[in-house]
């Protein structure tokens, strides 16, 4: 059996890992670990709970704490790079708890957060860097820091960098970075620009990978429920109390309808939050934390959060609506069955939905039982050019992206917002004065004073 000892890591790790009650290295640990050591430029294909930020964070901090000094002022030794806000405060509380007890100095910087401050903590410099993109631009434009002295790059989660439109940033960033580096880059799946990034990035790397891609989780038990759009908010409920007090994760297309349904949970009694694109950084950040503690039962999110979740106790995943990706179903529903345990994950499919469900189908390479409703005889999915219904945001699939709009997003991964109607003409493109057919929700309480909480029938 492979240790963590066995790959070369040195004391002061190995302490921090038995504190951490790390013992035996994951499969993708056990083959990047000794090669980053080697120096070697590394691509990794792994899923999304597979071990990778300490596959690649423990060598790095490994060859950092041979250095013996510290980081010159405004200077990175290593940069890591991830599409998210919570991903980033991910890996950096991961590295964190991986140097206590060492004088490795590990930053965060995201959008949302003070630039004034996060410029502040980057005068003393750091010997880690985590950062999503578009904040990081911003503090090279400012000339906060420099990566002049960066001498190890890791991109993860590459394939959602692409999915948010971080490309262009990413080629921006190239120029800053010194061409004599070991850069690692991770990606749960293979898309084509993938290797257009890894060509500009990477020389000659190593590939490993510890799991095909759109494989899921084994202890996953996955299920699709056949029901009609206006009807999911019920079947959601009906869900959510046959397992009270179980840790629940609901997935929501849009910023909007992911606030909508949450307060309508809320209405009906459930202990429940959102976070989405369109939540401030530290409204984001308490969300998560009461949810990690358990003082909220579920959470509402958008893929915002899709690759940003670490939290053991979630039991459930619903998959409110299908992702319009299908690689982001294998990436929502890895939000359960963490560190061993065990989970289920439901997909809630309108006959609008069918090809999203065969698309998933076709990545995961099986299909999902059915659980619920029968499939729709020859239904489609809406066609991309058909109006949307009145406040439905963007889908977020790939799409293109400015510098600009990326930035002026904050490290949002959602794109522009819809342009206006013509005159004369609603935003979801019928006539003004029609009305729509979407089925009614149950209208939100005005009232602050939460109902009593709805027991289990």
């Amino acid at each position: 059996m492979t240790t963590f000892a066995d790959l070369g890591l040195s004391p002061n790790l190995l302490k921090s890992l038995e504190r951490l009650g790390f013992d035996t290295p994951t499969p993708i640990q056990k083959q990047a670990i000794p090669q980053v050591l080697a120096g070697h430029d590394l691509m990794g294909l792994a899923q999304t709970g597979t071990g990778k930020t300490a596959a690649f964070g423990l060598p790095l901090l490994n060859r950092i704490l041979d250095i013996g000094h510290p980081p010159q002022p405004r200077t990175v030794r290593a940069l890591i790079m991830a599409p998210t806000r919570e991903l980033v405060a991910q890996i950096a509380d991961h590295l964190t708890q991986f140097t206590k007890g060492t004088p490795v100095k590990v930053l965060k910087v995201i959008g949302g957060a003070s630039l004034h401050k996060q410029a502040e903590a980057l005068a003393r410099g750091a010997d880690v860097l985590v950062a999503t993109p578009g904040r990081l631009i911003d503090l090279l434009e400012r000339r906060a820091l420099t990566l002049d002295a960066t001498g190890y790059l890791v991109l993860d989660e590459a394939d959602q960098m692409l999915d948010m439109g971080f490309i262009h940033l990413l080629r921006q960033i190239a120029r800053y970075l010194p061409h004599k580096r070991q850069t690692l880059m991770f990606s749960a799946t293979m898309p084509k620009l993938i290797d257009e990034i890894a060509d500009a990035y990477l020389r000659n790397p190593v590939k490993v990978a510890a799991n095909p891609p759109g494989k899921t989780a084994d202890r996953i038990e996955q299920a699709v429920h056949f029901t009609n759009q206006g009807d999911k908010a019920k079947l959601l409920e009906d869900y959510l109390l046959k397992h009270p007090g179980e840790a629940a994760l609901v997935f929501n297309r849009t910023k909007h309808g992911a606030e909508k349904l949450m307060k309508l949970l809320v209405s009906w009694g459930f202990s429940a939050g959102s976070i989405h694109g369109n939540k401030s950084q530290n409204h984001r950040e308490r969300t998560l934390a009461a949810f990690r503690a358990g003082e909220l039962d579920v959470l509402v999110a958008t893929d915002v959060a899709a690759r940003g979740i670490d939290i053991p106790l979630v039991r459930h995943v619903y998959n409110y609506d299908l992702p319009n990706v299908p690689d982001n179903y294998v990436h929502r529903i890895g939000r359960t069955a963490r560190a061993g345990a065990s989970g289920k994950a439901v997909a809630f499919c309108a006959p609008a939905e069918m090809d999203e469900l065969k698309a998933i189908e076709k990545v995961t390479g099986q299909p999902l039982p059915v659980i619920g409703g029968a499939p729709y005889e020859g239904a489609t999915a809406r066609p991309s050019h058909a109006p949307r219904r009145p406040g439905q945001d963007k889908p977020q699939g790939p799409r293109k992206s400015r510098p600009q709009s990326a930035r002026s997003q904050g490290d949002k991964p959602h794109g522009a917002k819809p342009q206006g109607a013509k005159p004369g003409q609603r935003s979801d493109g019928k006539p003004a004065g029609q009305r729509s057919s979407r089925p009614a929700q149950p209208k939100v309480a005005a009232s602050g004073n939460r109902p009593p909480r709805r027991q289990p029938r």
